[in-house]
């Protein structure tokens, strides 16, 4: 039989395509050998697709695409083929895979695109599907879904073109300042600012718009982020919540991987009836939201001990000093154990 042939795709078409390395680098080298076979499938920037056979320290510091360690290759969507295409001088050869593991954070790998690809091509997805890939992704969606759940989210409303200024200004201040201006669908951060003053707003929408076709204006809540690592199809394990302390400003792309003015608390500083209520509620909307496999669910929590939600991601950060799997280290689950973990979700209920 051999063992379960594992295809880890990253890169990508994105701005997010140097975490994607990052991540990428940590989960194969944390993976199993013994028991599973990499299929090292990486997307450059520009979108083109590459089965790698050179050392995984290449993905790690973005030296991974040359003609020694590179063969263009495919997913097909073909349900027969049930993997990748690789396209040798001498003639085309198929890699049939057991399952999928993506790591393309943000636009067109987090966002349902490659899940809905593997979907069709009937290879196991280790992670979300397409449909819950997609809502999470789009934060407008997935705050109406949990807030039909019974979960209070922040108040917003949404703009599909940028000429609605005055609309914008308006509605705004229903809402009150400050207040953060987003894409709608985009990650780590990119594209968001805090607007202090009606005088602000204009250049953050026109910010936000330049990552997304809509964008959305949201309440700014006060308090403090806390997350969890939420791992599982049906029976689901949560990791010790964390807490992000900040000096200042907010947790942007440069904060979120340099923390140059923040501090990352885990397990939180808070009392633990509190932690095992948010630890619940991150499960409750993990379900509302359809996810699988694995995710990370952000919320906010107030001075008064409310609890509000902030998003979930999909395909969270999984460098060795990234949230999601420093969560589950907490509670003694080793990286090791993690990737197996995750893995194993997809390839049993294949």
């Amino acid at each position: 039989m051999g063992k379960p042939k594992i295809a880890v795709i990253y890169g990508g078409y994105s701005p997010e395509y140097e975490i994607s390395l990052k991540s990428a680098f940590s989960v194969i080298s944390h993976m199993d050998k013994e028991k599973y076979e990499p299929v090292l499938l990486g997307i450059t920037r520009m979108g083109e697709w590459y089965i790698f056979s050179g050392a995984i320290e290449k993905i790690g510091n973005d030296t991974w695409h040359n003609p020694r360690d590179c063969t263009r290759a495919i997913v097909s969507p073909d349900r027969e083929t049930k993997g990748v295409l690789v396209f040798y001088n001498s003639g085309i050869q198929t890699i049939r895979l057991d399952a999928a593991l993506p790591i393309l954070h943000g636009k067109n790998g987090e966002d349902g695109t490659i899940q809905g690809l593997l979907t069709l091509a009937g290879i196991p997805i280790v992670g979300c599907d397409t449909l819950s890939s997609a809502l999470c992704m789009d934060k407008d969606k997935a705050h109406k879904l949990v807030k039909i759940a019974g979960i209070r989210v922040p108040e917003s409303f949404v703009l599909k073109n940028k000429s609605e200024i005055d609309q914008a200004l308006s509605q705004a201040e229903c809402i009150g300042y400050p207040l953060f201006v987003k894409p709608v669908r985009a990650g780590s951060s990119f594209g968001i600012s805090k607007v202090l003053s009606k005088h602000e707003l204009p250049t953050a929408i026109k910010l936000a718009f330049e990552y997304d076709s809509e964008i959305i204006v949201e309440e700014s809540i006060d308090g403090f982020e806390v997350g969890c690592a939420v791992l599982g199809n049906e029976s689901l394990i949560v990791g010790q919540v964390d807490e992000i302390e900040l000096t200042g400003g907010f947790f942007d792309y440069k904060e979120k991987y340099n923390l140059e003015a923040s501090t990352i608390h885990v397990p939180a500083r808070i009392a633990t009836h509190k932690a095992d209520e948010i630890r619940e509620m991150a499960k409750e909307i993990y379900k509302a939201l359809g996810c699988n496999g694995f995710a990370r669910v952000d919320m906010f929590l107030t001075p008064t001990g409310e609890v509000i939600f902030n998003e979930a991601n999909t395909i969270p950060g999984f460098t060795a000093y990234s949230r999601y799997p420093n969560m589950l280290k907490a509670i003694g689950m080793t990286f090791e154990q993690i990737v197996d973990e995750i893995i194993n979700l997809a390839v049993i209920t294949k």
